[in-house]
């Protein structure tokens, strides 16, 4: 009798159209998913009985560990997401794919063989949803990192040594579309981490020469842990570094949430914009950041309610024009916001200081907002000629 290996089939199976199209770089699919399904369904057509395929991409993200795409018959692609946490996970480490992309190795089970070694969970699972046969490759990148694919089918016997053949000539081309693709979405991590997400797709787009600035107007977020010299002097640095980040944990998320653009850690300062749309809406601008603010000032005090540092914060409010671009020497550029309205949220975050007030707002952003705010006074700002007034919140108290 003959080996599922060796079981009956098609003479040939002529995959050479479906990897000429991913040589091509599989350009009639706009995402990932869409390459996974189009290639998918390409690989049934020329005769490849598949129940399921996964490919497997490690990502560089400063949260995400891998990104994994999974096709079934008539239905949508799926895509999942692992978290660095979840490299804990027993799951995780008695995969196969890990031991795919920690050897470079093959691996082969034929389920339909009573015999077949059950030596990963997942093995289980599909053999109860009625496969019978798993084949999972290393898709090798040309910088030697290696990720992973695997393809299942419920053909009686599992697949035939055509089928086997012919998706181990799709392997090397689904590498390269996969390593193109993974190096386009590394990028955009990177900037979305770094710059943010609207800085980052202005420098994909193609604005990365030094002075390709436009002028933009939003409401401004200028904010400083209050005596985070004093703790920069007497706490072991790896300890200040953990500070820092449950800081920023609190203030970050609730300015995303409201739509705005973190643009600069500056220590334990942060710049962050909120863009007045093109209805010139500058209230709800306003609006939103103060929303934002207020969401940060509840999780700071929530955060000591629960144990955690009794953190201290100041933040200045101001609404205006500012410089939005590239500034720097040669190559080496940084994306941010410049101009007067920035300095003067700066100098303002200083009053709040002086005041002991959490937050402060200029005239401007306090007259978008009526009854939020009221006249703490009029204050010398250094490098502005005009005393500024300066507004504290109402519910701030006098």
């Amino acid at each position: 009798m003959s080996s599922p290996e060796e079981a009956s089939g098609p003479a040939t199976i002529d995959v050479s159209a479906v990897a000429a199209w991913l040589v091509d770089g599989a350009r009639s699919a706009a995402t990932s998913q869409d390459v996974l399904e189009a290639l998918c369904i390409r690989l049934v057509e020329c005769g490849i009985s598949l129940w399921r395929v996964a490919v497997y991409v490690q990502t560089l993200h400063p949260l995400i560990m891998t990104r994994r795409f999974v096709w079934k018959p008539g239905a949508a692609v799926e895509v999942g997401e692992a978290t660095f946490a979840f490299a804990g996970h027993t799951n995780y480490r008695a995969s196969p794919v890990v031991r795919i992309e920690a050897s470079g190795e093959t691996i082969r089970r034929r389920l339909a063989d009573p015999a077949c070694p059950i030596d990963y969970p997942i093995l289980s699972e599909l053999r109860e949803e009625g496969v019978t046969d798993y084949l999972g490759m290393p898709l090798r990148f040309t910088n030697a990192e290696i990720h992973a694919a695997t393809f299942t089918t419920r053909q009686p016997g599992g697949f035939t040594s055509d089928e086997i053949a012919a998706i181990e000539t799709i392997i090397p081309p689904l590498a390269r579309v996969a390593e193109v693709r993974a190096l386009r979405r590394t990028a955009v991590n990177l900037l979305n981490a770094y710059v943010g997400q609207d800085a980052g797709e202005r420098i994909l787009s193609g604005r990365i020469r030094r002075g390709d600035t436009e002028t933009i107007r939003a409401a401004i977020w200028l904010s400083d842990m209050r005596g985070f010299t004093r703790r920069a002097d007497t706490m072991a640095p790896a300890a200040l570094i953990e500070l820092l980040n449950h800081f920023y944990d609190q203030l970050v998320p609730p300015i995303e949430a409201e739509g705005g653009e973190v643009l600069k850690f500056m220590g334990d300062g942060l710049l962050a914009i909120f863009r007045i749309g093109d209805d010139g809406d500058a209230d709800a601008a306003c609006a939103r950041a103060l929303r934002a603010a207020r969401h940060a000032e509840a999780n700071v005090a929530a955060s000591a309610a629960a144990g955690g540092a009794d953190l201290r914060f100041g933040l200045a409010l101001h609404v205006g024009e500012a410089l939005y671009g590239n500034i720097g020497a040669g190559a080496r550029l940084d994306f941010t916001c410049i101009g007067p309205a920035i300095n003067l949220a700066a100098r303002l975050e200083k009053i709040a200081a002086q005041l002991g007030r959490v937050i402060v707002a200029s005239e401007a952003f306090a007259r978008c907002l009526p009854g939020e705010f009221f006249a703490l006074g009029e204050f010398e700002l250094a490098g502005f000629r005009q005393a500024e007034t300066v507004f504290g919140l109402v519910t701030e108290g006098a």
